[in-house]
């Protein structure tokens, strides 16, 4: 049991994409099909992964730097609250109309391609293949 939760975890946010993917697809909302699809996006993999990313540095600092392949860093306290920050937006922007979705994945677009540059810069720079920064969730 705790194999399948240990591989959920590391792979909730493909896992959350494809849950999203899903709904999206099966439900009659309203709204055009790209808003609904958008919205399911915003919510699960996006909002919620911002959560459990923001929820793991804040309060757990030292097993998230260990999936990373880094040292416990005060920094990880301010990663996680703008984890935080784009989670909640991301799940509020659900319910909100297009103008408040477009400024949610503007906001999440550039925190997380900074984010993978920086992943990309310690895979070259230093080597670090830990599964946190260049597997799945990367």
């Amino acid at each position: 049991m705790a194999e399948y939760v240990g591989f959920l975890l590391r792979n909730l946010p493909a896992l959350l994409f494809v849950v999203a993917l899903g709904v999206a697809a099966a439900s009659r909302g309203h709204g055009s099909t790209a808003e609904r699809f958008l919205s399911w996006i915003l919510l699960l993999p996006t909002g919620v992964t911002g959560l459990w990313a923001g929820i793991a540095h804040v309060f757990f600092p030292a097993t998230a730097a260990a999936h990373i392949g880094w040292e416990v860093s005060p920094f990880q306290f301010e990663v996680g609250m703008a984890d935080l920050a784009i989670g909640i937006t991301a799940c509020i922007a659900f319910w909100c109309d297009l103008n408040f979705k477009a400024a949610a994945v503007i906001t999440a677009s550039v925190f997380l391609l900074g984010d993978a540059i920086g992943h990309i810069r310690q895979m070259l720079l230093v080597g670090n293949f830990a599964p946190g920064n260049a597997g799945l969730p990367f």
